[in-house]
């Protein structure tokens, strides 16, 4: 009796394969039942991303306000807004303080401070690291308007930190830039933390082993095994915290849209500029709450 050849073997197993990929799995549910997947979703999108999306790209065509004549019969002004915006000084130093805030308070404080957190929690003890990572969760999980009180008490000029450090700074008003993006960097680091966390658990052990072996220092271990294997996860890490910080309305909560609007955001400008009766009138319309 021939004996059977390693090819014939293969030829076999494929088609063997194909034929329970084509009983199964794939045909399941047809066509139909792959629909009743992706319909849900794109209906998701449709609604809340490309509807509104396409309606604020409308209003900024027109004059319609908040209040007044002009939200019952708004009118077609072209492009008239966007070229107001362009044209105001107001617009720019705005968006040149967002990007202040983001990049200190998201790229440098958050996920800096994360991946710091994550990298020197990994071989604590269990309960201790899951302690100090409840702790650290809190911070992001009470809500802004909360935290944002509790800054205030504790960067006011009778707060809590002038009570341990020398003299008597009044932080919100001498460093308001300073204030809101550590305030934002101490709120937000938890996210960046837990990501950060699981992306060193995925990590092999084996790679920091071999490391080690071949005579590779903490840095070494640190810039040439561990930030290249999670450039994934870093990467995704500074979209989220960047977009997230970018709309953020934290610097109002804590300061407010006055001090000459040292700290107003884009959220803040776009906030004060809807509300007021006046828009780019040139003065201040908010000053910081006492």
């Amino acid at each position: 009796m021939p004996t059977p050849s390693p090819v014939a073997d293969a030829v076999t197993l494929s088609t063997t394969s194909g034929r329970r990929r084509k009983s199964s799995g794939g045909d399941l549910f047809g066509k139909g039942g792959a629909w009743a997947f992706v319909v849900p979703a794109a209906v998701v999108v449709i609604v809340f991303l490309i509807v509104p999306a396409i309606w604020t790209l409308y209003l900024g065509l027109t004059n319609r306000r908040l209040y007044g004549l002009e939200a019952i019969h708004p009118e077609y002004v072209g492009l008239d807004n966007y070229r107001a915006a362009l044209e105001d000084d107001k617009f720019w130093r705005s968006l040149a303080t967002t990007v202040r805030y983001v990049v200190g308070s998201a790229i440098i404080g958050q996920a800096t401070l994360g991946f710091t957190l994550a990298w020197m929690f990994r071989n604590w003890t269990s309960w201790v690291r899951r302690a100090f990572e409840l702790l650290i969760v809190c911070a992001w999980i009470i809500p802004g308007s909360v935290v944002a009180y509790l800054w205030r008490a504790f960067l006011d000029e009778d707060g809590t930190l002038n009570s341990i450090l020398p003299g008597n700074t009044n932080w919100l008003i001498d460093h308001p830039m300073l204030s809101i993006v550590v305030f934002n960097t101490w709120r937000g680091t938890a996210f960046s933390m837990l990501l950060f966390g699981a992306a060193l658990n995925s990590l092999p052990p084996s790679y920091l082993e071999t490391a080690k072996l071949a005579g590779a220092s903490t840095w070494q271990q640190l810039t040439g095994v561990v930030l290249p294997s999670i450039k994934g996860y870093i990467l995704t890490n500074l979209l989220l915290i960047s977009l997230w910080t970018f709309n953020d309305f934290g610097p109002f909560l804590l300061i407010g849209g006055g001090l000459g609007r040292r700290t107003e955001v884009l959220s803040v400008f776009l906030y004060n500029e809807a509300l007021s009766p006046t828009p780019s009138s040139g003065t201040d319309r908010r000053s910081p709450r006492s």
